[in-house]
């Protein structure tokens, strides 16, 4: 069965994926796949950039996103007739012929993979280059990849990545085949200074607390005086900051459920 394994730490928003899939599938009758994308509107493989923290302590970081050719697929429920099937290699697929029609399709998917094709009264989506993988060859995006961030092939030979990553929205139960390594989680982020000399401190120890699990990162502040503390789920957090020769500081019940820039953070000589 086939799979994608997408590497988002490893993608710098070239949009290279996007742009050859229009490439590939505007103008081109890939029947019994998929008729013709249209020039604009569609992105059967999207990239989209997600912003973390507010300014200066701001990160981007980019997730392609095809259709998740998932085994449950809720769009070959809502079909019910076979218009949209999975292939024996794990493939989904929107027949061109038997969905004209059946614009309902779109809204099934929760990834909102699928888009209306007016011109043609068809719903459409990603086919994961079916007709190149029948020629034994990979799919556009995955060719294009300057830095290799996506990758495709049998679920065996990629198994000790997949044993890494992670699907989007599991909670849905549509077991989707296209894996991600490295989602974007959110951060703290601050700088600390000494406002008696208005300088910034380094060497500052920065602990932060989960207070429901009791799990903690550990930083020093670098010679900015900046700290990061990376890839933290939502939840409630404590966090200190300690130097020799200052007072410690401390925030108690900090929400995280976004990343967050504490900003410029004062430490009082003792």
């Amino acid at each position: 069965m086939k799979v994608f394994v997408i590497d988002v730490a490893k993608c710098n928003g070239c949009y290279n994926c996007q742009l050859v899939c229009k490439d590939e599938h505007v103008d081109n009758d890939w029947s019994p796949y998929a008729k013709p994308q249209p020039d604009v509107g569609h992105f059967w493989m999207k990239l989209v950039d997600i912003e973390h923290g507010s300014v200066p302590k701001v990160k981007i970081e980019y997730q392609a996103r095809p259709c998740m050719h998932c085994d449950n697929a809720k769009c070959i429920e809502v079909a019910g007739d076979g218009s949209v099937y999975k292939r024996n290699d794990g493939l989904v697929i929107i027949d061109p012929e038997k969905a004209t029609g059946r614009k309902e399709l779109v809204d099934s998917c929760p990834y909102g993979a699928i888009y209306w094709n007016d011109k043609l009264n068809l719903p459409q989506k990603c086919t994961g280059c079916a007709h190149l993988v029948d020629a034994g060859e990979v799919p556009r995006c995955v060719e294009a990849c300057a830095t290799e961030a996506i990758k495709f092939g049998e679920e065996e030979e990629l198994k000790e990545l997949i044993s890494r990553a992670e699907v989007l929205q599991p909670e849905l139960g549509l077991k989707p085949r296209v894996y991600y390594l490295n989602l974007p989680k959110f951060f703290v982020a601050g700088e600390v200074y000494d406002p008696d000399i208005d300088e910034v401190l380094e060497g500052a120890q920065v602990t932060l607390i989960n207070n429901e699990t009791g799990q903690s990162w550990i930083e020093t502040t670098d010679d900015f005086g900046d700290f990061w503390i990376r890839r933290l789920n939502s939840g409630c957090y404590t966090l200190k900051i300690e130097k020799n020769g200052y007072q410690p500081y401390q925030v108690q019940d900090l929400k995280v459920d976004k990343s967050i820039n504490i900003g410029s953070i004062a430490l009082k000589r003792e």
